[in-house]
């Protein structure tokens, strides 16, 4: 199971709120949105099923509660990951790139449950279009602080969020010392200019996670 999200064992009525949506994100990333079922959440908490009507009122109230997780979490740290000072767009683009791929605080497995999800369900697929527009957008509002004229902010703010969604959904391993030699080059091809070597050096502050 997907350790991260896992949720310690309270035992029959000694769960709280957050148990139940600790077990939910579990599952909902280790199997899917159509797995997350009251009764298989009671049997992994260890649990009475009726506890969890304390604090749901029912199932749909709790995968309401993992979307608000999720945008919570993962939104919001691209959004603040796109705001961090910087003198220079390379600068703020290394700043990005660190935290949103080596930082902790993007769940790149929790962004493709939610994406699997939004396939069947147009509810969730609304949500996530909202959200990878408030992406883009927070990435493009990076570019325009440095000059870029608007147009070009936005075609490369859908480049860089595209190109890192399509790296990650590849998951082609790649060590993080091969990724670190490309760095500079990463730099200069998503913001048409050469990095200075400290700006570079900027990526290599952010150690990889965890595999």
């Amino acid at each position: 199971m997907f350790d991260e999200h896992k949720s310690n064992r309270r035992g029959p009525g000694r769960t709280i709120r957050q148990d139940w949506v600790n077990a939910a994100l579990d599952t909902l990333v280790c199997e899917g949105a159509e797995q997350v079922k009251v009764l298989t959440l009671a049997a992994t908490l260890d649990c009475p099923r009726s506890s969890f009507y304390w604090y749901f009122k029912n199932r749909k109230e709790l995968m309401d509660a993992l979307l608000e997780h999720w945008e919570a979490t993962n939104t919001k740290a691209l959004i603040d990951a796109s705001t961090q000072d910087a003198d220079t767009i390379c600068l703020a683009m290394a700043k990005l790139f660190g935290n949103w791929v080596y930082g902790t605080d993007f769940d790149t497995k929790l962004d493709f449950a939610i994406r699997d999800w939004a396939r069947r369900c147009d509810r969730v697929r609304g949500a996530l279009e909202a959200s990878d527009d408030t992406r883009i957008g927070a990435i493009e509002a990076m570019f325009k602080r440095f000059g870029y004229d608007d147009q070009e902010c936005d075609v490369r703010a859908r480049i860089v969020y595209f190109t890192q969604i399509g790296y990650a959904t590849l998951d082609q391993r790649e060590t993080w010392e091969t990724r670190m030699t490309r760095g500079a080059v990463y730099l200069y091809c998503m913001t048409g200019q050469h990095p200075t070597a400290a700006e570079a050096e900027t990526l290599q502050m952010y150690p990889p996670k965890d595999t």
